[in-house]
């Protein structure tokens, strides 16, 4: 029995492994495909802060930053592709203020709803749960008055 916890246990991937490979691509990538890794490096920036600032359990506040970073990133990539994928051309796209601020705003934008949302949600189910005790009250209002029951707040009745 111990056997199989201690089989199950290391049969994922070693974190060291996958660390080694990553750091092999992200090589390899900026060896062979320098005009692209400036780019991503740049327009991606705010992701990579996120990913190393996050603490969180399963980095919640990547994901999004993430995805919106990857997106606004892609029409750069292809318009570096099609002026012909020089560093030259990577330069003038990182240095274009709309590249630029677009893929910075969203990843922004990512940030400040993740920190949001729980705040508005938050907020949100007090206002209907207040709401619906309001309601219940004037229901309950209406049932003493309909049933001729002394008002709770009213105190034992007189003997």
């Amino acid at each position: 029995m111990a056997k199989r916890a201690k089989a199950a246990k290391g049969a994922g991937p070693k974190p060291g492994r996958m660390l080694w490979l990553q750091g092999l691509a992200c090589g390899a990538l900026v060896t062979m495909a320098t005009p692209t890794a400036l780019l991503v490096f740049v327009l991606l920036a705010p992701t990579m802060l996120v990913w190393f600032l996050d603490t969180a359990p399963g980095k919640p506040t990547l994901r999004p930053v993430a995805m919106l970073g990857l997106g606004t990133t892609a029409y750069p990539l292809l318009e570096l592709w099609r002026l012909g994928h020089t560093l030259s051309a990577a330069i003038d796209l990182v240095l274009d203020p709309a590249v630029l601020v677009l893929a910075w705003a969203a990843q922004s934008a990512g940030w400040l709803l993740v920190e949001l949302l729980p705040l508005l949600i938050a907020v949100g189910m007090q206002i209907a749960a207040t709401a619906r005790a309001a309601r219940l009250q004037a229901l309950r209002r209406r049932y003493e008055e309909d049933w001729d029951f002394p008002p709770r707040d009213a105190g034992p009745p007189a003997a």
